[in-house]
């Protein structure tokens, strides 16, 4: 093969049209923008959400709700994560470490413990919340939970 050879497929490269060149190019005039009205102008871009003058849908619909400027989000971990943490890694402590290097959690997530499945090991979890059901379940198997 060589280089200098290379070319693409026929029909697969088109010529732009060269609008706005003089009356004799079938394409002056106008330029193919029409007549008058904002899209005809140099420099339009539509904003987002507009539909032409009419009220849009963001402005028609009511604000309802308020946000909490003080929520706290957290990142649910189960237990039945957490056991299969432990049989994979052989081990009896989960800390913050543990859940980052086992990518179920980002390094800025907050980690809330929760009590979907079953527990089987003893097990010591270091996290920054925890449900009452899953502080139960891993005190009954004589696990710690520490909170961050």
């Amino acid at each position: 093969m060589d280089l200098t050879n290379l070319k693409p497929a026929k029909g697969s490269v088109k010529k732009n049209r060269r609008l706005g060149r003089g009356e004799g190019s079938g394409r002056g005039g106008t330029a193919t923008r029409g007549h008058k009205g904002a899209k005809s102008r140099s420099g339009y871009s539509r904003k987002k959400g507009f539909e032409g003058g009419q009220m849009p849908l963001q402005r028609r619909l009511p604000k309802f709700g308020f946000t909490n400027i003080n929520r706290k989000e957290y990142k649910g971990i189960n237990i039945s994560t957490l056991q299969a943490l432990v049989e994979k890694l052989n081990t009896d402590r989960i800390d913050f470490d543990t859940l980052l290097n086992a990518g179920l959690i980002s390094k800025n997530d907050r980690v809330k413990i929760l009590a979907k499945g079953v527990l089987e090991s003893k097990v010591e979890v270091h996290a920054h919340a925890f449900s009452k059901a899953a502080v139960e379940a891993i005190e009954s198997k004589e696990g710690k939970a520490v909170k961050l």
